[in-house]
């Protein structure tokens, strides 16, 4: 699939890191380093801008090498940049460790995966199918 970008960071395009990567990583595009003091969230640049096409979004995620190592994660995960959405591409990154945590520019600070998703045709009903779950929500199952 083809996805116009625009690149107005000081960084090289998105890539994947293998061939069977999913997501590309994205960097932050900072003038200067930002300090993110623990229990802090921020929004951080990446200088992107993207077209995507109708029946597509942009998924991002988490890098886990951050959250292991840094308890850094992508606060609205996963974050939906929309076909429709013509803005910088930002990620609320929030610090969920006793530590400050210091990001630099050119830091890899997400993961964006594209996925193809489609929209629902609602169907108002007064009943729904029964199936063996039923009602059943969090920890229905029980544990194994």
């Amino acid at each position: 699939m083809q996805v116009p970008i625009i690149n107005r960071s000081h960084h090289a395009l998105p890539a994947y890191a293998t061939p069977l990567s999913a997501g590309v990583d994205l960097r932050a595009n900072l003038n200067e380093p930002i300090v993110l003091a623990p229990m802090q969230r921020v929004l951080v640049p990446t200088g992107l801008f993207i077209a995507l096409p109708a029946g597509v979004e942009a998924q991002v995620r988490p890098r886990s090498g951050l959250a292991i190592k840094h308890g850094i994660t992508v606060l609205n995960s996963p974050g939906t940049i929309d076909a429709d959405y013509r803005g910088e591409i930002c990620v609320i990154l929030a610090n969920l460790s006793t530590e400050p945590f210091t990001i630099n520019d050119g830091e890899r600070i997400a993961q964006m995966v594209i996925a193809r998703h489609e929209q629902a045709e609602w169907l108002p009903t007064d009943t729904l199918d029964e199936t063996e779950r039923g009602a059943g929500g969090f920890g229905h199952s029980g544990r194994n």
